[in-house]
């Protein structure tokens, strides 16, 4: 069983900043490259960038275990959707059943807030999670081209799953 603990304090941030440097340079490396990687974990994964989103209305999670932090996500109110922002696990707890739990608690946070539907981004290369979406009723909306900066670019699916 899994908990999520609401990241509010610069130790939650740090905490984020940490699991998120040790995923994505496993994950992403392959995927889109060291030096993405890298600008990227600093551009949107470091503790100061993780105050500013909750600043401008993102809500973070510590997700754990015994105690024990597995992952995080993130997410952020829109006017007609929930905005499933970051989902990310340590790779030792993936297949597991973490990440459907995770979603089952995105899904019902969605619903306190009185939102229908659930919209994320994800690289359209990271077909392993691309899977895992769709296999829980996620579907591709549209295709994203986002410059981000420095020459890099996310390269992305949105997918969109919309709430019973």
């Amino acid at each position: 069983m899994i908990k999520f603990f609401k990241a509010e304090s610069i130790i939650d941030f740090e905490t984020i900043e940490v699991l998120a440097k040790t995923i994505w340079q496993v994950h992403y490396t392959p995927i889109i490259g060291e030096d993405q990687v890298a600008y990227m974990l600093k551009k949107y994964q470091s503790a100061e960038a993780i105050q500013m989103q909750i600043e401008s209305g993102y809500i973070y999670f510590i997700i754990k275990s015994a105690n024990e932090a597995l992952g995080y996500l993130a997410i952020k109110p829109e006017q007609n959707s929930l905005f499933l922002s970051k989902l990310y696990v340590l790779k030792r707890f993936r297949g597991k059943g973490f990440g459907k739990q995770a979603i089952a608690f995105v899904e019902a946070e969605a619903l306190k807030m009185g939102l229908l539907k659930i919209r994320l981004t994800v690289n359209k290369y990271n077909s392993q999670s691309i899977k895992a979406y769709k296999s829980i009723g996620f579907i591709t909306t549209k295709k994203l081209l986002i410059d981000i900066g420095s020459g890099f670019v996310m390269d992305d699916y949105e997918m969109l799953k919309r709430l019973a």
